[in-house]
């Protein structure tokens, strides 16, 4: 009876015991939060969590996305648990993209009744690819002459406006659309992702793109500059029904998983709904730029109208046209990069003041951009100047004429010290319609007003200057030059003796 009586003591000694510690488990539990070696701001910012958080636009939680596209395509059932979808294509088969306006009730009243612009890009996923995107998009180019890597089917298309495709940029495209309206975009993708791999042994794994939507709205002057709303999707793209057998293989790969397997993975769904991102960073194309080494600064001998040309712009002097300084802050050294056809590697660049690039050895510059650009960006730093093809030395009889005309001392000092002055001509094309533009800038007048140029030849003949006799010419030549007025016109007749 008394063992009987001391059960519920001891029951009621055990149980407080329990309550005790489990007090002090749960008061070290709070220590160690409240110290904050274990805060979630510290597990963020972690550089694998640093590396996803920059894909994704700031304060992007609790705002409600303006638009909203949908791939009509199925997503990989081999994809883990809170990983972004994958979504397989066809080359060269059309797929629809639904553009849905998301907004609200009074939302974007800017935008009602009105047109937005959607470009809509073909790019890497793979970062160490996007470094090098221009090198291989002009590989790409190379090996496929004529063709674009993205295309709109414009016939199947519902809903778009003014569609564009700039024949520079082979991974874009563009068009107008109302958002109050259906509108479905069908676009062909005709690339396929194991172009961009190493070639080894065959079977190679291809590299994943982005399929990303950047739409602007309008101004008063029509132009679409305004952002309002990014997404994307990571996709890969195989030969014609290659994307099918892969979705096949996937799917019975997943059916002969175990069910506990089977919970850490995604589920097919039937469309792929591209996600919020960044937008893509709009490249300034330089298609005006002059030739390297050339510069247009100078304007002592102005071409007024001739028949030159209209892609060539002699200059009489060949000098450097841009040279990076080592005190060019990083702002100068975008500029310097877009003005000098550098603008895929702006992004790479773009906290590098003009000290930091002039830095980088030839190797590293390789390295980073290809051998290609790599090569180039690395002579532009250098400041390296492309020598001409041909270079004459000219000056005017007439000068030397009264060089010659000085009164002579008696000591014979003057004949020391008389010296004529030549310029220099540099010839790219080797043509007589350079030469002419080029002679014109000297005397400073138009090239129509050079009717034609001779050199004198055996005996004082006068032979017709073509391009054949130009290509003969023996580089570093000096010639003095003649002129005759034309009897029939107000033009000259140039002789090089």
């Amino acid at each position: 009876m008394a063992w009987a009586l001391k059960l519920p003591l001891t029951d009621e000694v055990i149980e407080s015991g329990l309550v005790q510690d489990f007090d002090a488990s749960l008061s070290g539990i709070g220590q160690e939060l409240g110290a904050g070696a274990y805060s979630m701001s510290d597990v963020l910012a972690l550089p694998i969590f640093k590396q996803e958080e920059s894909n994704l636009p700031p304060d992007s939680e609790n705002q409600i996305l303006p638009f909203q596209y949908v791939l009509c395509a199925a997503t990989s059932p081999a994809v883990k648990l809170h990983d972004e979808t994958l979504t397989y294509l066809n080359q060269g088969q059309s797929y629809e993209i639904r553009m849905l306006d998301n907004r609200k009730i009074g939302e974007l009243p800017e935008i009602t009744g009105k047109m937005v612009k959607s470009i809509i890009r073909v790019v890497f996923h793979d970062r160490r690819l996007q470094y090098t995107e221009h090198q291989q998009l002009e590989g790409w180019r190379w090996n496929r002459p004529g063709d674009r890597i993205l295309d709109l089917d414009i016939p199947m298309s519902v809903g778009i406006i003014d569609p564009r495709a700039n024949p520079t940029q082979l991974n874009t495209v563009e068009f107008l659309w109302d958002p109050s309206k259906r509108t479905s975009v069908f676009i062909q993708v005709h690339c396929i992702s194991t172009e961009f791999t190493m070639r080894k042994h065959g079977g190679e794994k291809g590299v994943p793109f982005r399929i990303q939507i950047d739409t602007f709205k309008g101004n008063d002057n029509d132009e679409y500059t305004e952002h309002l709303h990014s997404a994307s999707c990571q996709v890969k793209v195989f030969k014609p029904k290659g994307a099918d057998r892969k979705q096949k293989t996937d799917r019975e790969k997943m059916e002969k998983r175990a069910p506990q397997e089977k919970e850490k993975y995604q589920p097919s769904y039937e469309t792929t709904i591209l996600t919020e991102c960044c937008p893509w960073p709009e490249v300034t194309y330089v298609n005006n730029s002059p030739s390297p080494g050339f510069n247009s600064t100078h304007n002592s001998f102005p071409v007024a109208e001739g028949n030159g040309s209209p892609n060539h712009q002699p200059e009489p002097v060949v000098q450097v046209a841009d040279n990076l300084l080592p005190t060019a802050t990083p702002q100068d050294a975008q500029q310097w990069l877009l003005r000098n056809r550098f603008s895929p590697f702006c992004r790479l660049f773009t906290n590098f003041s003009g000290a930091d690039l002039l830095k980088l050895t030839r190797e590293d510059v390789i390295q980073i951009c290809g051998p290609a650009d790599g090569i180039r960006l690395f002579n532009a730093l250098k400041g390296r100047v492309v020598r001409p093809r041909l270079t004459i030395y000219v000056c005017q009889e007439s000068q030397q004429a009264r060089e010659q005309q000085q009164p002579k001392q008696e000591n014979g000092d003057a004949a020391a010290n008389t010296f004529f002055v030549y310029h220099a001509i540099y010839l790219e094309e080797l043509t007589a319609v350079e030469l002419t533009e080029k002679i014109a800038q000297l005397f400073n007048i138009s090239p129509r007003q050079i009717n034609q140029i001779f050199k004198q030849g055996p005996t004082g003949i006068h032979v017709l200057v073509s391009d054949e006799m130009i290509q003969n010419f023996q580089d570093e030549v000096c010639f003095v030059l003649d002129t005759m007025k034309d009897d029939t016109n107000d033009g000259y007749h140039i002789i090089l003796k």
